[in-house]
């Protein structure tokens, strides 16, 4: 392990830089730094997914002041988007949704609601979630996958860690937030960085499995758990620091 720790800890040395984010190297967040506004970086965050280079060109489409604008012009400007699984209708819901919680949320203050259990991450996420559908009060297949369903809890009223996905969009959302180094923004307060989550997704899943951080076949929630736990004995304090690091290995296929 003291191979893959140094092979870790070099690659987040030299990915650590702004360049790492580029139109030739793209990432959502090559978007999402752009911007201080909250709300505008969830949008990026729960929009990518699928091949980096067609998430960071519809971003680029997005009229992002529309948070500020009235119904009618959110319907009007946005009436042919639609990307992959969001149909222009769904595109346009969460931007009236997220219109309405910006006029009376914070989202750090609506995230810190749930982690205050425990310092819990993913109650602080399942509270977010929650409000949104809340808030929203629409259904659709395209809606609920943009911004996931409310995590999955057991009799006992607790999260199951089998039987939920990984999250990946949102945990990567509060590694945008709560990491602050010259790729993360590090725009919220109240929380530790060593309860932050891995965001899994297949590229960091194969990877890990390449590299001994996980053993377990199955891709959910549990495995990023367990992959969060093994970074842990790396750097305890700040565990998902290795996530860009990881990300970048799969996708240029380093390993």
């Amino acid at each position: 392990m003291n191979k893959i720790k140094k092979l870790l800890n070099d690659e987040v040395s030299s990915r650590n830089k702004h360049y790492e984010l580029s139109y030739d190297k793209p990432d959502p967040l090559l978007v999402a730094s752009r911007y201080k506004d909250e709300y505008v970086i969830l949008l990026c965050a729960l929009f990518a997914y699928g091949k980096a280079s067609m998430i960071v060109k519809f971003l680029d489409t997005l009229d992002f002041s529309l948070l500020n604008a009235s119904d009618e012009k959110i319907d009007k400007e946005l009436d042919s988007f639609y990307y992959r699984f969001q149909t222009s209708e769904d595109i346009k819901v969460v931007f009236k949704t997220f219109k309405k919680l910006k006029q009376s949320y914070s989202l750090n203050e609506l995230f810190l609601e749930g982690y205050s259990k425990n310092n819990s991450t993913l109650e602080g996420l399942d509270f977010v979630i929650s409000k949104i559908h809340q808030v929203a009060n629409y259904k659709s297949q395209g809606f609920t996958f943009l911004v996931s369903s409310p995590l999955k809890r057991d009799k006992e009223g607790n999260i199951k860690e089998i039987g939920n996905a990984p999250y990946k969009r949102w945990n990567m959302f509060l590694r945008w937030m709560v990491r602050s180094d010259e790729l993360d923004l590090g725009l919220w307060n109240g929380i530790d960085k060593k309860d932050l989550i891995l965001p899994l997704d297949t590229h960091t899943f194969k990877v890990s499995q390449k590299l001994g951080l996980l053993s377990r076949k199955t891709y959910d929630l549990k495995s990023a758990l367990l992959i969060t736990e093994k970074l842990k004995e790396f750097d305890f304090s700040d565990p998902i620091k290795y996530d860009f690091a990881l990300y970048r290995i799969g996708q240029e296929k380093i390993i």
